[in-house]
């Protein structure tokens, strides 16, 4: 079933509810068909004006109204929010779960079996369609529930089926990876304003490096080890650049980065 013909609602109403919200109404889904509810009236009342979503003041009444259920809180309170609807989850029902570093299987025990639970991890990047999500099935889920967490994340970016066990890494990659993003952009263009390019035209121009260098990625195939090869001339300036890269140990560096946000993500389980 098309998810036009869906109830879909979000218990949590932060970040990462608002980008997938607004990833969604960008991709053409009628706004009138999410529900939210959410702790901070304030909050609340700034989606609903901002999106035109439905508020709704208890998690009871989302539940009774929605085929699609995405957890989205913190993960230190996805129990007391699962002992409270835990029991009220139907079988023709979905439920998402986008808390960091909690299981499928930890979801699951708080509803009556056998129950659909499946886990993603998103990133902001899906506000402007170009998130990068992956996602894991509990042990009940049937393909109707994997047809729907498909539709819902490939209506705002690329996604990618992995095992449960990988879930943190994932996390750690693309879950956190926007920031890291953030901060080679931010690196950039204070370089370029610092050899003397005015503050804007920096920013655009390293943004726009990332990107292009990501679509160039993605469109072509290629491996980007490849990809910098092709744009590395012997003695030129290119070359100049990797090298004081690679002599900082930039890869090192990075992929520590990954390491340590994956590792902090394993003990939010515990």
């Amino acid at each position: 079933m098309p998810l036009t013909k869906l109830n879909l609602g979000f218990i949590g109403g932060g970040v990462i509810a608002e980008a997938i919200l607004s990833g969604l109404i960008r991709s053409g889904l009628n706004p009138q068909g999410f529900f939210v509810s959410e702790i901070k009236d304030s909050r609340l009342t700034y989606l609903s004006h901002k999106l035109g979503i439905n508020p709704v003041r208890n998690n009871f009444d989302l539940v009774k109204n929605c085929d699609i259920i995405i957890l989205a809180v913190k993960p230190a309170v996805v129990k007391e929010v699962m002992l409270e609807i835990g029991q009220e989850i139907k079988a023709e029902q979905t439920l998402i779960s986008l808390a960091a570093g909690i299981t499928t299987g930890f979801v699951a025990q708080f509803m009556p079996e056998p129950r659909a639970v499946v886990r993603v991890m998103p990133n902001t990047p899906v506000l402007v369609g170009e998130g990068a999500c992956a996602y894991c099935l509990g042990t009940h889920t049937q393909d109707k529930d994997k047809e729907r967490v498909r539709a819902i994340f490939e209506s705002a970016g690329k996604t990618v089926e992995v095992p449960e066990s990988l879930i943190d890494v994932v996390t750690g990659l693309s879950g956190s990876g926007p920031a890291y993003m953030y901060l080679i952009i931010e690196s950039f263009a204070s370089a370029g304003v610092r050899l003397g390019l005015p503050k804007e035209e920096a920013l655009i121009l390293s943004a726009q490096t990332m990107l292009g260098a990501a679509k160039m990625v993605l469109e072509t195939g290629e491996h980007p080890a490849k990809l910098k090869d092709e744009v590395t001339t012997p003695g030129g300036t290119t070359a100049a650049g990797l090298f004081s890269l690679e002599e900082g140990s930039l890869r090192a560096i990075i992929m520590r980065a990954v390491e340590k946000a994956a590792l902090r993500a394993h003990e939010l389980r515990k």
